[in-house]
């Protein structure tokens, strides 16, 4: 396969994922066609299937864009921090913003499901739950180490670790939620900071 040609095949790809997220943010999952996508981008149904096998493939694939710019935009903003009080406030606000801005596309996707449908959609949150918390996981537990290896932390052996990372991602996903049931995202950041403040307490020697 020649540059040129493959350099088609992504722009092809591009197009198709970027017509089924328009898609799928408007009218839900359950109602979007391949012919619904393929009309978007002005090509054929049948030009689809040489890139995906069905309209779950391409949803899958769109996810997944969306969860690697998340963590994209939290590895940024970690690293760009200096020191780990610093470089905690950039994990959590980086991701209580880059949530905000795709609510919308995620507040639509299960819309006008049946049951079976809704059944089969709540499984694949779990699984897409879980792989977001192993990268997120990770992340965090970089930051920390190396906290720990400068000296801006306590040392902690692995097990104790293990439930602090917990921990600290539950109580962002904790916060995320009342901040959606309020709807205010003016709190987002001073909720974040207290938050850190009330951790770092209890990780400095």
């Amino acid at each position: 396969m020649s540059a040129n040609t493959s350099s088609k095949e992504d722009f092809m790809q591009q197009q198709i994922l970027a017509a089924a997220k328009r898609l799928f943010q408007v009218y839900g999952l359950a109602k979007v066609t391949m012919d619904d996508v393929a009309k978007a981008i002005g090509k054929g149904r049948s030009s689809l299937y040489y890139y995906y096998k069905s309209k779950d493939e391409i949803f899958d694939a769109v996810v997944m864009i969306e969860v690697r710019e998340m963590l994209s935009a939290m590895t940024h903003a970690v690293n760009q921090a200096s020191g780990v009080e610093q470089k905690l406030r950039a994990f959590f606000i980086t991701k209580l913003e880059v949530l905000r801005e795709k609510r919308a596309f995620f507040k639509m996707l299960d819309v006008g499901m049946d049951a079976d449908a809704l059944s089969e959609f709540q499984k694949a949150k779990i699984i897409l739950h879980n792989l977001i918390v192993r990268q997120e996981s990770a992340l965090m537990e970089q930051l920390l180490t190396d906290g720990m290896n400068k000296g801006e932390l306590r040392k902690m052996a692995a097990p104790e670790l293990e439930m602090l990372i917990m921990v600290l991602l539950s109580s962002l996903r904790g916060i995320k939620r009342e901040l959606e049931l309020e709807d205010d995202t003016v709190k987002a950041v001073p909720a974040a900071d207290m938050f850190i403040r009330m951790a770092m307490y209890g990780l400095k020697d």
